[in-house]
């Protein structure tokens, strides 16, 4: 039997979630130099947080259908403060290009200590920002900064915190690990 390895990684701002770019910009290369391990699903350039690879194809393809819905979990640093009717319409799922998200978990958060990333966030003085966690079972592309902007509540910041039952914990921006055989038996039992 093929032992396969799924490790979890801690995606830094700036880096591709690939293993090769023709343009020459940081990728997965950079940082992992595990043979046969491959993005299950990927995080935007600019955004920050839990990446999954894995050699099995079987989990990848359980990790990225969206039929399996698993929960995947965000800190998104937005600005303003927003009302509860806003948190309301996020938590009711948004329409976007014709189609209704599902409903989105949603909650403010305080005293949240991130890694500062190389590039900071626009900061402007008259306008305050504030953290959510927010959560979703489905992938749109750039789902959550898409959602956040329709309230009229732009992410500026997005790191993922977890993927079904693997939380990023306290990995650091370009940290990987190996999942635990709790974390993968909790992954297979899933969809």
């Amino acid at each position: 039997m093929t032992r396969h390895r799924t490790l979890a990684f801690n995606k830094p701002y700036g880096v591709l979630s690939c293993f090769t770019d023709a343009e020459g910009r940081p990728t997965l290369a950079d940082f992992i130099r595990v043979p046969d391990v491959y993005g299950a699903g990927r995080l935007d350039y600019d955004s920050e947080g839990l990446l999954l690879l894995t050699s099995d194809g079987e989990l990848a393809h359980r990790i990225t259908d969206p039929r399996h819905k698993f929960l995947k979990v965000y800190a998104a640093q937005v600005e303003h403060v927003p009302k509860e009717e806003s948190l309301a319409r996020l938590r009711a799922g948004i329409l976007m290009q014709g189609r209704r998200t599902l409903p989105a978990e949603v909650e403010l958060l305080k005293g949240l200590n991130f890694p500062d990333r190389p590039v900071p966030i626009r900061y402007r003085k008259s306008v305050p920002t504030i953290w959510l966690r927010v959560g979703v079972r489905e992938g749109q592309n750039r789902q959550v900064r898409r959602m956040t902007a329709a309230i009229g509540h732009p992410t500026l910041r997005l790191i993922r915190l977890a993927i079904g039952p693997v939380a990023l914990g306290d990995l650091q921006p370009g940290q990987w690990r190996d999942l635990t055989p709790s974390e993968l038996a909790a992954l297979g039992r899933m969809g």
